[in-house]
């Protein structure tokens, strides 16, 4: 077992750390208080090479694995939360176009025609700057829910006509990252028909100004405001056969069969917990601009800065063993090795920004201190579904025991 990160890990993680504290930092208060996107952040990525980091080297990417991803990933966490959640829907786009589609089975045919079709969408990356919102989550009252995905089922309300040279897609997303900002959209779909179910997935790139989409209501949420994560109505939009970013049917496949996907999001919250602790430190020791100095009660405040070490570093070790077995059907071990990785960094981001605030005193509940921002953004960890919390540790249980995984399953997803 061998958990250090390789040299070229390294060098893209410190590349990562001086966007975050240099650039992504010094910006994240004002797009925070205008619920504003990070497009200098994004200009910064595009300048670096980094939107085309999870881009396989043979496209002229970086050619990061999905474990590289989520370790750069929490680095970019460290100066803007949400500049690295939105980075992480471009990213998974990336790798489930490209490493994760080269682990699925496929016939010849299709994989010579996803080559072709994923070649022209990573030129546009590398060479023009696109990337990619995943408009994933859909009204819970829309839609069907098929228990065959065994990461929590979901609900595919959009659905997909095909008609000559593509689809015609028509349906509704919601918290939709990147909402208007991207140039592109990643978007599931389920094709009309009388297949079976997980055949008639579909991910189709859809233009952001594409006749029949918009972006309705308002965004003021209570943490990570700089996503942007608006509706997203699709209504009788065509999408040409070209504009698929997996092959039919490849998508349901893909969630039943790399359910580490979804680890990536934890990466973002452990960078976020790490912001907190670094920042409480320099709170502390007055060396945040603002801060008393020196604290007067440093010394009462040590047992519970140690705690919160503790706490990271233990969140920390886990999901670094988990990210490092990350793979196509991995074994059922792995995956609920994963579960707990993704719950425990899910609990320790609330406690760990909140204590965060606490040992700082009255004063670090002010804004113009980044600590409350952090406590706010660590809020968001317990919604990311599929595996929010309650859904990962009801897996868990099912997997423990062998107990009606799908009609459980079924029930919980409709809740």
């Amino acid at each position: 077992m061998h958990l250090l990160p390789s040299a070229r890990q390294c060098e893209l993680m410190a590349l990562a750390r001086r966007l975050a504290c240099e650039r992504f930092a010094p910006r994240a208060e004002h797009h925070d208080r205008e619920a504003s996107f990070p497009f200098d952040d994004y200009a910064d990525l595009r300048a670096e090479g980094l939107l085309g980091l999870c881009v396989p080297a043979r496209y002229g990417g970086l050619g990061a694995d999905f474990e590289t991803y989520c370790l750069v990933a929490e680095q970019l966490a460290q100066g803007n939360a949400s500049t690295a959640l939105t980075f992480n829907m471009h990213c998974l786009t990336m790798l489930m176009m490209g490493p994760i589609a080269d682990g699925m089975p496929m016939s010849p045919s299709a994989r010579q025609r996803h080559e072709r079709l994923r070649a022209a969408k990573f030129r546009e990356v590398v060479e023009g700057g696109a990337f990619y919102g995943q408009p994933h989550s859909e009204p819970v009252e829309q839609g069907e829910t098929d228990t065959g995905l065994g990461v929590g089922g979901r609900r595919f309300g959009t659905a997909a006509r095909k008609v000559e040279g593509g689809y015609v897609v028509s349906g509704r997303k919601f918290f939709v990252s990147l909402a208007g900002c991207a140039p592109y959209y990643a978007t599931p779909a389920i094709r009309l028909g009388s297949e079976p179910w997980i055949e008639r997935t579909l991910y189709l790139q859809v233009p952001k100004d594409a006749p029949g989409v918009s972006f309705p209501g308002e965004w003021d949420p209570m943490g990570m405001r700089a996503t942007v994560s608006r509706d997203m109505v699709l209504a009788d939009v065509f999408v040409p056969d070209d504009a698929e970013v997996l092959p039919p049917g490849l998508f349901g496949a893909m969630y039943n069969a790399f359910p580490h996907l979804f680890l990536s999001f934890s990466a973002v919250f452990l960078g976020l917990m790490q912001a907190a602790w670094d920042g409480a430190l320099a709170y502390l020791t007055g060396r945040m601009p603002g801060a008393p100095i020196p604290h007067a009660e440093r010394a009462a405040k040590g047992p519970a800065v140690a705690e919160m070490l503790l706490a990271i570093e233990s969140a920390r070790a886990l999901y670094y063993r988990a990210i490092s077995e990350a793979r196509v059907d991995p074994a059922p071990e792995v995956v609920q090795r994963a579960r707990a990785a993704h719950v425990t960094v899910q609990r320790a981001v609330v406690k760990v920004t909140q204590e965060a605030i606490r040992v700082c005193g009255g004063r670090a509940f002010l804004r113009r201190y980044p600590l409350e921002r952090y406590a706010r953004d660590a809020r968001a960890a317990a919604l990311m579904r599929p595996w929010t919390e309650e859904l990962a540790t009801q897996q868990v249980r099912q997997a423990a025991l062998g107990i009606g995984a799908e009609g459980e399953q079924d029930t919980a997803a409709r809740a």
